[in-house]
């Protein structure tokens, strides 16, 4: 366990990174406003305090970041921490991806005096869970799985305006915190592609397990969800709706009318359900179960599906 010490960031590769009080870290991206972070495994960098305090005792006065460090803590030998430990800063969530590296082009540190730390000393992160992080919070090894955390997204439009009573939300959300899940965000949006979108993205960058939203899956042509749900995926899952529409045809034909899809961005999983409290009750009543099994896979915590 250590203390955070500096977030450095910079705008522009090839500048040297400056502190900053606080940043936002975004899921399988990095330090939002770092021009290092991406969909890599080096979104973030990390940097012992005593490292680079046995660095300026040899006369080299250096500021923290200098060394191109994302993060400088104390309480840590990063180099010492193998490939695959987790990390923990409050809802921030990291997995040790490399360390040490090759320096190509020496830094304007080792210009200046003829060495740099950063390649035999620092390690580099990816994000598995978002949040934010301040100048002074603890850094740990992280003990136990990521948080079990949900969404809920309505998409209506005389719900958005307060017409229409979220019953399908109430559902899905009893539901959730039956299983287990503690739900963080709940919306009601209209039936516009780019709001839902929108509310799906920033769920995604925060490191949401599960997103599920109600309404939207039919043929009426404000009915968007799935295309916003297609449109952010990264990956498909039509494993989900197709179990969920098989269940549905038992009780009524129309099922088949359902256009419900699922998918995964990021460390997220996303799952269209119906808009009727009723048929949220039955449709995600049934996929519950496989959907954590789902998740715990998607977030490496369980090996791959297999029947017993």
């Amino acid at each position: 366990m250590g203390e955070i010490k500096a977030i450095c960031i910079s705008e522009k590769r090839g500048t040297q990174k400056h502190a900053v009080e606080e940043a936002r870290f975004i899921t399988e991206y990095g330090i939002e406003g770092d021009a290092h972070a991406g969909n890599w495994h080096r979104q973030i960098s990390f940097l012992g305090l005593e490292e680079i305090e046995e660095f300026r005792r040899r006369g080299a006065q250096v500021k923290l970041g200098a060394f191109g460090e994302n993060v400088v803590a104390d309480g840590f030998r990063f180099k010492e921490l193998p490939v695959g430990t987790r990390l923990r800063c409050g809802q921030v969530f990291f997995e040790i991806t490399q360390i040490g590296k090759k320096c190509h082009s020496h830094c304007e540190i080792f210009k200046q005096v003829g060495d740099c730390i950063m390649p035999r000393e620092g390690v580099f992160a990816r994000v598995l869970h978002g949040g934010t992080i301040r100048k002074g919070d603890v850094l740990e090894l992280a003990a136990g799985p990521l948080p079990l955390e949900a969404a809920i997204i309505t998409a209506s439009d005389k719900g958005s305006r307060g017409e229409r009573e979220d019953k399908s939300g109430d559902t899905a959300e009893a539901m959730l915190r039956a299983a287990g899940y503690t739900v963080l965000h709940r919306v009601i949006v209209p039936d516009e592609k780019a709001e839902i979108a929108q509310q799906m993205k920033d769920f995604a960058d925060e490191g949401i397990a599960l997103v599920v939203t109600t309404g939207g899956t039919g043929f009426s042509v404000r009915d968007v969800t799935p295309e916003a749900t297609l449109a952010v995926c990264e990956r498909l899952a039509p494993g989900i709706p197709e179990a969920m529409r098989a269940l549905s045809l038992r009780i009524t034909p129309r099922a088949m009318l359902s256009r419900a899809a699922a998918g995964i961005r990021k460390r997220t999983l996303i799952v269209n359900l119906p808009g009727s409290a009723k048929a949220v009750e039955e449709c995600l009543g049934f996929v519950l179960p496989s959907l954590r099994h789902g998740i715990d896979i998607l977030r490496g915590e369980a090996g791959e599906c297999g029947r017993k």
